[in-house]
């Protein structure tokens, strides 16, 4: 299990449209790693429905600190590597953080992470 890990919510003011587009973003390498093997991971795959099923209004909600970053953590412990993509993120480079503590590769390309190489 990789975890893709980038901007979603950074640099966009808050924008809906803009964090929607940081999704697409991260998902775009989805593919790439699960057509090489891997199974693909998103915080925000996970932590988003949390916040539904919590009644929040989403992620700018007051309880989204309780579970946005705490659900990259929890995945982490479960995740084989991180794909770190490009943009300003603190949530993405505390997963590069806890990644590396725990002894987990972290790529910065797609083509660096096993399999998915040109």
């Amino acid at each position: 299990m990789i975890l893709i890990a980038g901007p979603y919510r950074s640099g966009t003011g808050d924008d809906p449209a803009k964090m929607a587009a940081n999704l697409a973003r991260l998902e775009e390498a989805a593919w790439p790693l699960f057509a090489a093997g891997h199974v693909p991971m998103i915080g925000e795959w996970v932590a988003l429905p949390v916040l539904s099923s919590a009644g929040a209004a989403g992620p700018l909600d007051p309880l989204a600190e309780q579970v946005m970053y705490p659900t990259a953590q929890r995945l982490l412990q479960r995740c084989d590597g991180v794909l770190r993509l490009p943009g300003e993120s603190t949530g993405a480079d505390q997963d590069v953080a806890i990644a590396r503590e725990r002894g987990i590769p972290v790529w910065f390309r797609i083509g660096d992470v096993p399999g998915c190489g040109a």
